[in-house]
């Protein structure tokens, strides 16, 4: 079923523009709001460049996301904010100047759409409230995905920055420098998880029924769990949890892993 979406993009205003001389400009900020609803089992997907994600849930049934676009040396308004609205949910992205040479930027779900940047550094910060059921999916290169007491599934995918997930649902996350917090409080997980990053801790909880088997890896860095995870060697602590239904891989090269026990 399509998602039902009320579009009510809208640029607010221009703010908070300072000058010391005509050789120094200070942050400029423009303030755009989207809010729609998107049927449960359906998601919200944000893909950011640079700037962080922040998701936090919300009673209602309707997703309200909040962007602040903020410049030093570029304009906040030549990065633009499009939604598209497809079968799975909408996606919403922050759309930069197109890159001479390169494909034209495009917002599209998934995997799918292309953004280059070159010489912009204006970052958006999004704020988004998620109901009950709806998935969340957060993407940026440069920046943190923050999705606290969500109740639905999380994924979260960063080049440099940090992962901070709590959800009553699943959740997987990957980095390539940065640290991934995750405390996932369903027992039905459904498919397999996993949390992967380069350089940087991994800080997992699930429950204590969890139906798991473990595998986590380090290069360098230690391995802590509150499971009896009896299958060890160097860089690497193996077992299973409960009758072991799902597989759960926690993995990085240059930092601790630590898997606890929640209630």
């Amino acid at each position: 079923m399509k998602p039902k979406v009320s579009a009510c993009l809208s640029t607010l205003a221009a703010l908070l523009l300072f000058g010391c001389g005509d050789d120094v400009t200070g942050p400029v900020e423009i303030d755009s709001e989207w809010s729609g609803q998107i049927d449960q089992g359906k998601s919200i997907e944000i893909k950011g460049v640079i700037g962080s994600i922040t998701a936090t849930a919300t009673s209602g049934n309707e997703v309200r996301v909040s962007v602040v676009k903020t410049g030093q040396q570029s304009d906040p308004a030549s990065v633009t904010i499009e939604v598209v609205e497809h079968s799975d949910g909408v996606t919403i992205c922050a759309v930069y100047p197109d890159v001479p040479g390169q494909a034209p930027n495009e917002c599209a779900p998934g995997g799918q759409g292309h953004m280059s940047v070159d010489n912009n550094d204006v970052d958006v910060a999004f704020t988004v409230l998620v109901p009950a059921g709806v998935d969340f999916i957060g993407t940026t290169v440069a920046g943190d995905v923050i999705a606290t007491d969500l109740e639905s599934d999380v994924l979260a995918t960063i080049v440099s920055g940090n992962a901070t997930i709590t959800t009553t649902g699943i959740a997987l996350a990957t980095t390539v420098t940065g640290s991934i917090t995750a405390d996932i409080r369903s027992t039905d997980w459904g498919q397999d998880l996993a949390f992967l990053t380069v350089t940087g801790t991994i800080d997992v909880t699930i429950p204590s029924d969890a139906n798991a088997d473990v595998v986590a890896t380090v290069v360098t860095g230690m391995i802590t769990t509150d499971f009896p995870l009896t299958r060890v060697s160097e860089g690497r602590v193996e077992g299973t949890i409960g009758n072991g239904t799902w597989n759960l891989a926690l993995t990085t090269v240059t930092g601790n892993i630590a898997l606890h026990e929640g209630s």
